[in-house]
């Protein structure tokens, strides 16, 4: 009977072949519907006398059936479709073989076994296992992205920058994904085995596995922890024990890794961008294109109605009352595939979001939801397109309430400020590329209009309840009863840093040809960036008198010593104004301002080159007048060194300037983003990046 010796898997040729060769792991990895190449070695010519059968599967049930298993004979002829084997040549007892899967075939970890026949016995053989990934190389492939740049950044790029702020002050950060670094991919295919879909039914999960919108579906639950194993545990409380502040995160890997070290629970903690920067790794690392996207003034709408309802008590208390909110920005993915589901027009980016706000089908998760299809209003469309529609279309309707007498006055209905600046990286650079208009059309225009009306028509059943259900009419009309007579707005006086004074103006202005008294008050909260109170950190009252068209400016000054113990990782301070006029409406005014952190600056300090070590420095000063201390720095970057390095760094004095050296180990060539964060008790989370160009 003759014997297999060894069987080498051409790893190398392979990956390179397959665009795999970034991962950092001995696993042959291939993608579907494209051929790859082994040799089988044996004691005697095989190919002659015996007949070779081979045999893929994957998953813990393989059937024929399901597709998750596949038997086919050695060929020598082309094949037409399903798995085949063709042999490409056959010397010296080495058969060179060229397999090839479907492109539709489940993705994940597969066991290729071989039956030999000769002489009327057959004996099977396990020759071991490969990884099976989505082709966005391949035309036939349900993920297919014909532009190599978008496809380079999509699926290859490991480093990204997120998006986070306000709408009037966009700021950023860098992630580190490192999808490719060691054991990440299995850990992925671990958050595919955790979840509830594959403990219930491992047969079916593992065979709808073929399909991006099903993958993209459980990933969206998956990387949350709230009904399963899930990944990330989030916290929006400003509080965060036993865990990490979520600002000190710099990407996904150690997450991935710590969720695995702990037995797959939960890591503590994580908001929305934690959640969008994890599964873009999961995503990449599959095959998926995807990519991080930002939507500044998002509505989070529990009741279906496509408005947002936010209150205020009459002395400018921003009111935690009802359900309903509007972060100053929240963070999801866009994947790319086709929805055979809708129709070829709908195919393209689709949202997905693991932030945990809303049960779908009883399970935190959200989408596909095609981002053609929310333009347009199509929002009984799968999958939760009403929520996400809210998210950048919704009304904000603001209320005064009344607890003294239990009334509640609406007070003004805005159809602008949700959904703005909806950005991601560009294709290339660390630049914002603005994608508000693939999600809506312009603010104010008929089409905008005419899709809202039609959402809010599919959507009619659930949005009759709440104080503001929208009614048609009353979306065009849009006006209060009477103009108000007097106009205010925040202006920021001074610079915005942590560790100074605060310095705003309050301009009011009379908009009438009378005189107008108005009566005053206003109240300052530190908030977490979805909109949840921390504390009242100052408040004040007065009366201004105003002449006829005269405009005037009061200060607004918040001292350091009043905001300092309550101001979150977030910076966020939220200002409101509540103006009275006798006999009038009142005019609510309200701005949120952040406050910019002190530098933290990064410095290569030789060139850097593979496999040569690298001296890094780290510089920052003390800003404050008072010591700070239990400072960590934190750094990490792919290809730049492996895991991360967290540093212990001496307490500092006023104004002292520290710095900080360290070492790190390139391994792979090209441009590289390092990322750093640096904690300490009166910063919870000062972050830097450095783009560091490694030569081969």
């Amino acid at each position: 009977m003759s014997e297999l010796q060894n069987i080498n898997w051409q790893t190398a040729s392979n990956r390179q072949a397959h665009h795999t060769n970034k991962f950092y792991s001995r696993d042959l990895i291939v993608r579907r519907g494209q051929p790859f190449y082994i040799s089988l070695k044996s004691n005697q010519n095989l190919g002659s006398r015996a007949s070779l059968t081979f045999i893929a599967s994957t998953g813990p049930y393989p059937s024929e059936s399901a597709k998750t298993k596949a038997v086919f004979p050695l060929s020598s002829g082309t094949r037409s479709s399903g798995w085949g084997a063709q042999l490409v040549s056959n010397e010296n007892n080495v058969l060179n073989i060229s397999i090839l899967s479907p492109a539709n075939a489940p993705i994940g970890r597969y066991t290729l076994g071989i039956q030999i026949s000769a002489q009327g016995s057959a004996s099977t053989q396990n020759l071991g296992t490969f990884i099976l990934l989505f082709n966005p190389w391949l035309q036939a492939d349900a993920v297919f992205m014909n532009n190599q740049a978008e496809r380079e950044e999509y699926v290859q790029e490991d480093a990204g920058i997120i998006f986070v702020g306000s709408a009037n002050r966009i700021g950023m950060i860098g992630w580190n994904f490192g999808q490719f670094e060691e054991g990440i991919l299995n850990i992925c295919l671990a958050v595919l085995d955790n979840s509830l879909n594959f403990r219930r039914d491992p047969a079916t999960d593992v065979a709808r596995r073929s399909d991006p919108k099903y993958v993209g579906r459980v990933l969206s639950a998956m990387i949350n922890g709230n009904d399963d194993n899930g990944v990330i545990s989030g916290n929006w409380s400003g509080s965060y024990p036993g865990g990490r502040d979520p600002r000190n995160w710099n990407g996904s890997v150690e997450i991935l890794k710590e969720w695995q070290r702990s037995g797959f629970r939960p890591v503590r903690y994580g908001q929305c961008w934690v959640f969008a920067g994890t599964l873009n790794t999961v995503l990449r690392s599959f095959g998926i294109p995807s990519r991080v996207i930002t939507n500044f003034n998002s509505a989070h709408d529990t009741d279906g109605n496509l408005s947002v309802d936010v209150y205020y008590d009459p002395m400018g208390r921003p009111m935690d009352k009802g359900s309903d909110s509007v972060w100053n920005f929240h963070v999801w993915n866009e994947a790319w595939f086709v929805r055979t589901d809708l129709g070829p027009s709908y195919n393209g980016w689709q949202v997905l979001d693991a932030t945990p706000q809303e049960r779908s089908q009883g399970v935190f998760q959200c989408g596909p939801a095609s981002v053609i299809a929310l333009r347009e209003g199509n929002v009984d469309w799968d999958f939760d397109m009403p929520f996400i529609f809210a998210e950048v279309n919704a009304d904000r309707i603001t209320w005064i309430y009344n607890a003294s007498n239990g009334t509640m006055k609406k007070n003004s209905s805005d159809s602008h400020t949700i959904g703005r600046y909806i950005s991601t990286k560009a294709v290339g650079s660390n630049s914002r590329m603005d994608v508000t208009e693939k999600y809506k059309y312009p603010e104010g225009s008929s089409q905008e209009r005419r899709v809202f009306e039609k959402a809010l028509g599919k959507m009619k059943p659930s949005a009759s309840f709440g104080p503001t259900s929208v009614s048609m009419s009353a979306r065009s009309e849009r006006r209060e009863d009477r103009e108000p007579s007097i106009s205010g707005k925040f202006k920021v006086t001074g610079i915005l840093e942590v560790g100074k004074e605060v310095s705003l103006a309050l301009i009011l202005k009379n908009l009438t040809s009378d005189k107008k008294t108005v009566m005053v008050n206003m109240t300052a909260w530190t908030i977490v960036y979805n909109g949840t109170l921390v504390h009242e950190v100052w408040k004040d009252s007065i009366t201004i008198s105003l002449d006829p068209k005269e405009e005037i400016q009061h200060p607004v000054k918040i001292s350091y010593a009043q905001y300092e113990k309550h101001l979150k990782a977030d910076n966020m301070i939220r200002t409101t104004a509540v103006c009275q006029v006798t006999n009038e409406a009142e005019v609510v005014v309200e701005r949120v301002v952040i406050l910019d952190n002190p530098t933290l600056t990064l410095e290569v300090l030789d060139q850097a080159q593979v496999q040569k070590p690298v001296n890094v420095q780290m510089l920052f000063s003390n800003p404050l007048d008072e010591p700070v201390k239990d400072c960590v720095l934190m750094v990490e970057g792919s290809g730049l060194l492996l895991g991360s390095l967290k540093i212990d760094v001496p307490g500092l004095r006023p104004k002292e300037r520290s710095r900080v050296r360290f070492e790190i180990l390139p391994t792979r060539s090209g441009t590289k983003q390092l990322l750093a964060d640096f904690s300490c008790n009166k910063f919870p989370a000062i972050k830097a990046m450095l783009s560091i160009d490694v030569a081969k």
